[in-house]
């Protein structure tokens, strides 16, 4: 099993789970509550998944769902950081497919720094980003998106508003805790 945890300073659980809990530790796991945000191998619809910084963690379970299954089922993962430095798991990310997993298509979106190479300026998700990087409405894709509030409300309200589905639409939110 593997845990990815973003360590938040003043985070609830976050710093028992980077600082205290150790490998080997026992913890009690469940599943997804309610089933909502999970793809299905069962499912054979083209498949997009839009990440905003570690957002990118339960897309990523997907993607090794996948491949778990030997699924060939198209995949597409737009996924929007900071810089390259601030990429979850990059050594399996590639430039434009997911290392070693045929039909699953990659693209980047960054917002503060790009490698030096890249083609576009620095900037935040957008429709461009949207077409370019996902599937057209008339494919019905199974669309999951994850990150923060104002990420997520974005990137469903481009979707819908480029005529996707929005009962297709499955997004996960996170946010600060506390007041």
């Amino acid at each position: 099993m593997r845990l990815t945890v973003q360590r938040v300073p003043d985070g609830e659980v976050s710093p028992y789970l980077t600082g205290v809990l150790a490998p080997g530790d026992p913890i009690e796991v469940r599943g997804p509550v309610g089933g909502w945000f999970v793809w299905r191998p069962t499912d054979s619809r083209p498949v997009l998944l839009v990440a905003g910084g570690s957002g990118i963690v339960p897309l990523m379970a997907m993607v090794r769902a996948r491949r778990a299954a030997g699924s060939r089922v198209p995949f597409r993962l737009i996924y929007s950081v900071r810089t390259p430095a601030e990429r979850y798991y990059a050594d399996e990310l590639g430039r434009s497919t997911i290392q070693g997993d045929a039909g699953v298509d990659v693209s980047h979106v960054y917002t503060r720094a790009a490698p030096d190479d890249w083609p576009r300026q620095p900037h935040r998700i957008g429709i461009a980003d949207i077409n370019s990087g996902g599937w057209p409405p008339e494919f019905e894709p199974s669309s999951f998106v994850c990150g923060s509030t104002g990420f997520v409300e974005t990137v469903a309200d481009i979707l819908v508003a480029l005529g996707h589905d929005p009962r297709r639409v499955k997004t996960e939110r996170f946010g600060p805790t506390g007041g």
